[in-house]
């Protein structure tokens, strides 16, 4: 199973994930979000405030929504050019 280690916040609505097969790379979510639990995301300065859950170990924001960490990297928009360290 595809794990995230880190996520940063970059602006708008895009994100630097690091997954745990070393993969690491940037993630727009702007045209991604639908549904009653990620309204609230469609507000930068709400979607800003993501986190690495450490159980579920994918991102997620204050009001309980998550994302799967195999959709965030089927919708990389940019890569590291080398792998990340484990």
């Amino acid at each position: 199973m595809l794990h995230v280690r880190n996520a940063k916040y970059l602006d708008g609505f895009k994100l630097w994930v690091t997954f745990d097969d070393g993969t690491a790379g940037e993630v727009n979510l702007e045209n991604k979000l639908s549904g009653s639990v990620f309204e609230p995301l469609k507000d930068s300065s709400f979607f800003s405030k993501v986190a690495v859950d450490p159980e579920l170990e994918t991102v997620v924001w204050p009001n309980g929504a998550d994302l799967a960490p195999e959709f965030l990297k089927r919708h990389i928009t940019h890569m590291s050019p080398t792998p990340v360290n484990r």
